[in-house]
C-alpha cells in the first residue's frame, strides 16, 4: 500500500467515528406534544351525509360552531376541538333540533368522537 492510500484509509476511519460518536444527544425528548390538559372532540356524521355547521354547548356556558365530517373522512380531514379534560356535558343542535346530548368523560390528549 503507498502512503497516501493509507492516509485516505485514516481519514475516512475517522470521519466514521466522528460520524457515529459526535452526533449524540444527552438531552431528555418530552414524548408528548401539544398542551398537558386538553382533549379534543371530532364531530362525525353517522350516515355519511354531510351536517355542514353544527352548534355546540359545553357544560352550558361555553358555546361554538363545528364542522361536521362523514366518519370515512374523519381521519384525514376531521376537525377536532380542543375542549378542557373531565366530565363534560355535551349538546349538539343543528336548526334548532338537538342532535346529541350526553355527558361525557375526557382524559388528557383523548379524541372523541361524536357521533351524529
Amino acid at each position: 500500500m503507498k502512503k497516501d492510500e493509507i492516509k485516505n484509509i485514516n481519514i475516512c476511519f475517522f470521519l466514521v467515528l466522528i460520524l457515529f460518536f459526535g452526533c449524540k444527544s444527552n438531552i431528555p425528548v418530552s414524548q408528548e406534544y401539544g398542551y398537558g390538559d386538553i382533549a379534543y372532540l371530532l364531530f362525525v356524521s353517522a350516515n355519511d351525509k354531510s351536517l355542514g355547521l353544527i352548534d355546540v354547548i359545553i357544560d352550558e356556558n361555553t358555546s361554538f360552531k363545528a364542522k361536521v365530517v362523514k366518519s370515512k373522512d374523519a381521519n384525514r380531514k376531521g376537525t377536532s376541538y380542543a375542549v378542557s379534560t373531565g366530565k363534560r356535558k355535551v349538546v349538539v343542535y343543528k336548526k334548532g333540533k338537538i342532535l346529541y346530548n350526553k355527558e361525557i368523560i375526557l382524559s388528557t390528549q383523548e379524541t372523541q368522537k361524536i357521533i351524529l
